[in-house]
């Protein structure tokens, strides 16, 4: 018996089906080995060695492929072509000792390493032709990273608990994404709008509806009109007044042949950017899925810095588009595309279908809604990209408003016509069409409306994944493996919420945490710094640096600073205490505002003799949220009466930072609290145990979890959200897992990804 080892078991159940019965491949459900998470396992003194465990949930994986591979007479590794898969065929080769490791569990057997870009049967049988040794320079470049950032979370994250509040975390790139919402944030607040208006006519060839077209006020006297350059109302009405009158003649018709290109092929990073603007999917989201389409052998490597498409794909993509579109929409010459990507290193191709024939309709049936839309979303560009480019029409019409002999005001009238829709036809970017009347130079036309209209200055939008993505990418922080966990651990910690368009509002803690960084610790929070880093990484992956004089650059100074620091702040210091008029109903001290990890509330001043603490209202602007209060109002008299089951005093409505929820009147004596229903959130997945109910959110003191909303009658709930998917294993429902991947809910399964 051969044995291969890969990550996933949805991995192995897939290439078992390309391969003869002599090999057996196993899963080793990710990572088998890490640093412990009691202590920071990093011996400082020692060149910063990293003292490895085997985390009590793979012990038994671990002990089921060592007996496995004492059986065998070959074992292959066969986990993921990036460094983290790199990292995990080295943890494997460590823990079963296999090859130059220290073990000498099974030293013997031979050990080979393959690697491949898709999940397909030549892609399989090629790799196993053509094995390798692990490669060391990527294991290093993983384990610096792995060991950099466990420094800095174990050493700075203690510091924000003592100075800040418990339960914050602080991270290399993590904090650099906090510091852009946070910056972002600022530039709206501190926006102010200025007002200006615009002068439009409505022109038309015959007085004719269909003829009639929309021009725009282009120049003054000669002079292009800037955007803000009429500012109110009165000089609006000033050119309005003057145009009074005014005969209109077509001065200049200028017609010419556009094209509009077609797109490169997906990266890790334009595939979160475009799924996140065209389909609403977070990056995290996206990337779940698309790790499912890869692991089933739909699309190849999802985690790529490449633009790169193998001469396979490129030749049966010009067949495909022949033979289903026809000539005019296949190319003579493939487009090939060089990455452009700064120290890409990833992968060696795009993200794109493993069979370019494999359209989404043929697939539609086989696949779940979310990675249907995905995939239709790769299949299209990645053929879109070898597609001719679309051609367009672009007219544009000058015309001169004439008063007294004089042609003082021109207005401006564009349009576009698609004339050849090239790659359009299978990749439907928004390119809205305005078509022109036949306008002949001279024409005098008829003016059928002329009005001004006011507008305003807008502030910069919040961050959506796809802009956050797109920034980090392009100050060079993180790599294509770091975004979605980075948002997702933002989220997480609570540094930032969604807002009503899904944007990343930052919190009030991220506001301190961020100050405090910037402030003393700016390296931590530094563009250039954290670019500089990756590329250093970047230099360790392809052997020219060695890691741990990496490491130590960076680790003596921080530490240096950070002992520095603690002696220095004071908890006060970093976030004064605010006074207020609140009087404590319980000593009659004067409550004062603090902050905490969820943001700001009321705490007796009288602390530690008195432990009272309330929740702010809701604030919008400064001011109390009408609506909140409102929604309070109705929710007290709703709940009016309501009596606690365990000790029979009242139940009053209060407010947390899950929103409402019932509590006894008896506390401290009695502390029973309950979730009120108009806080349930539904996820629209069916109870798995009694198949009546649904799986809605709750709210408890511990946090958010889900669970059956037909309790007590059944009591199924679960940790951690679930994706509605079913384990692969033993077919319990899958459950968001806090890295940005899906875990099993079933006890002792172990099923992660």
């Amino acid at each position: 018996m051969k044995l291969i080892i890969v990550e996933s078991p949805t991995k192995a159940k897939t290439i078992s089906k390309f391969i003869s019965k002599d090999y057996q491949v196993e899963s080793s459900f990710g990572h088998i080995r890490d640093l412990p998470k009691s202590e920071m396992g990093i011996d400082i003194e020692n060149d910063f060695r990293p003292k490895y465990i085997i985390p009590l949930k793979s012990r038994k994986t671990v002990a089921n492929l060592k007996a496995l591979a004492k059986k065998a007479e070959k074992i292959i590794l066969a986990s993921d072509e990036d460094r983290e898969g790199e990292a995990i065929a080295w943890h494997l080769a460590e823990a079963l000792g296999l090859g130059n490791s220290k073990s000498k569990t099974s030293k013997n057997i031979p050990t080979e390493r393959i690697v491949f870009h898709e999940i397909t049967k030549p892609a399989i049988l090629e790799a196993m032709e053509n094995p390798r040794q692990i490669n060391n320079h990527l294991v290093d470049a993983q384990q610096a990273r792995r060991v950099l950032d466990r420094l800095v979370g174990y050493e700075l994250s203690p510091f924000l608990w003592k100075k800040v509040a418990r339960g914050l975390s602080a991270g290399r790139v993590q904090s650099v994404a906090v510091r852009l919402i946070v910056e972002r944030e600022r530039e709206i607040e501190k926006f102010n709008p200025e007002e200006y208006w615009s002068v439009s006519a409505l022109l038309s060839r015959t007085k004719e509806k269909e003829s009639q077209f929309e021009t725009r006020l282009n120049k003054i006297n000669g002079k292009t009109v800037e955007k803000l350059q009429i500012k109110n109302k009165a000089g609006a009405d000033e050119i309005l007044s003057a145009l009074e009158g005014a005969d209109y003649f077509a001065a200049e018709i200028v017609k010419k042949e556009g094209t509009k290109n077609p797109p490169r092929p997906f990266t890790t990073s334009t595939l979160q950017q475009t799924a996140n603007r065209w389909l609403g999917f977070s990056a995290k989201q996206t990337m779940t899925l698309a790790q499912k389409l890869y692991e089933t052998g739909l699309i190849t490597y999802m985690r790529t810095d490449s633009v790169n498409l193998s001469e396979k794909f490129l030749a049966d993509a010009g067949a495909y588009l022949k033979s289903t579109l026809g000539e005019q929409y296949a190319l003579k010459t493939p487009n090939r595309y060089k990455t452009k990507s700064k120290g890409a290193q990833e992968a060696h191709e795009a993200i794109r279908p493993t069979e370019a024939a494999d359209d989404p309709e043929s697939l539609k049936d086989k696949l779940e809604s979310g990675q249907y839309r995905l995939y239709k979303l790769i299949w299209q560009r990645s053929i879109a990209s070898q597609m001719p480019s679309a051609k367009v029409d672009a007219t544009t019409i000058d015309v001169d408003a004439k008063k007294d002999g004089r042609a003082d005001y021109q207005f401006r009238a564009t349009g576009q016509v698609i004339k050849f829709d090239g790659y359009l036809k299978i990749y439907p970017e928004k390119s809205a069409e305005v078509e022109l009347p036949e306008v002949k130079k001279g024409e005098k036309l008829d003016l059928m409306d002329l009005k001004s209209e006011a507008h305003s200055t807008k502030p910069p939008g919040r961050y959506s994944d796809a802009g956050l993505v797109k920034v980090l990418e392009k100050h060079g922080i993180g790599r294509p493996s770091t975004y979605a966990p980075t948002i997702a651990t933002i989220e997480a910690r609570n540094y930032a919420l969604r807002d009503e368009n899904k944007k990343l509002k930052p919190t009030d803690i991220a506001f301190v945490v961020n100050d405090l960084l910037v402030a003393h610790f700016p390296n931590i929070v530094d563009f250039q710094f954290t670019a500089k880093m990756e590329d250093n990484l970047d230099e360790i992956a392809e052997g020219k640096e060695k890691w741990q004089p990496v490491i130590k650059e960076f680790y003596l100074p921080f530490h240096e600073n950070l002992e520095k620091k603690q002696a220095e702040l004071k908890k006060s210091d970093i976030i004064p205490e605010e006074k207020t008029e609140e009087v404590c109903e319980k000593c009659g001290s004067p409550m004062i505002i603090k902050t905490g990890r969820w943001g700001k509330y009321l705490a007796c001043s009288n602390f530690p003799e008195c432990k009272n603490i309330k929740s702010l209202p809701k604030t919008l602007g400064g001011q109390a949220d009408p609506e909140a209060e409102e929604k309070l109002k109705a929710l007290k008299e709703k709940y009016k009466g309501e009596v606690c089951e365990k000790c029979g005093s009242d139940m009053i409505i209060k407010n947390g930072r899950f929103g409402p929820f019932l509590a006894c009147s008896g506390y401290p004596k009695c502390k029973n609290i309950k979730n009120i229903a108009e806080n349930n959130s539904s996820t629209g997945i069916k109870c798995p145990v009694c198949g009546e109910g649904e799986i809605v959110m709750k709210r408890s003191r511990r946090g958010p979890f889900y669970a059956c909303n037909r309790y007590p009658d059944c009591k199924t709930s679960f940790s951690a959200k679930p994706t509605g998917e079913k384990c692969p294993d033993c077919g319990s429902l899958l459950l968001e897992a806090k890295d940005g991947g899906v875990r099993c809910s079933a006890k002792g399964c172990g099923y992660k990804k």
